[in-house]
């Protein structure tokens, strides 16, 4: 039947756009979500109940005015790290304030960097703190210039 759960641990196409609409909107009700979906609320409900118990959906956050205007100047830093200094140099990393996310990665880069100062002088110091850590090789720095995420439709 349309509204029942997927069977075995795969996500169904009612799971996707489920999640898809609570990232455009977290704090969408779920009458608002059964509605967009054309579900039923207790149908929502217990895809949501049942997202989150198999660890799907992990949790949900807020961003506030704070977390985007506190580093208004971001940045994406990919480095290269020599040996296996890996774990030395994300620890190093994540001791600095302006710090925000450290991710491995694969292909020419070890590891990428996200970045948020209040100033590009500030950014420009950082960026000069990252490239003295011991074990980094090399770097190449993108600045973010605007963010755009899915936004609710209507």
């Amino acid at each position: 039947m349309w509204g029942e759960a997927p069977r075995g641990d795969r996500l169904d196409d009612t799971d996707q756009r489920l999640i898809a609409a609570l990232r455009r909107d977290g704090r969408a009700s779920v009458s608002d979500l059964a509605a967009q979906l054309g579900l039923s609320r207790a149908t929502v409900r217990t895809r949501i109940e049942r997202l989150v118990a198999r660890g799907e959906i992990s949790g949900f956050t807020v961003l506030t005015r704070a977390d985007v205007t506190a580093s208004p100047v971001r940045g994406m830093m990919m480095l290269t790290v020599e040996g296996r200094a890996t774990e030395r140099v994300v620890q190093r990393l994540l001791g600095l304030p302006a710090v925000q996310a450290v991710h491995t990665t694969n292909g020419q880069w070890d590891l990428i960097v996200e970045i948020g100062t209040r100033s590009l002088p500030d950014l420009d110091e950082t960026i000069l703190h990252i490239r003295r850590i011991e074990g980094v090789q090399r770097t190449e720095t993108n600045l973010q210039l605007s963010t755009r995420r899915p936004s609710a439709r209507l």
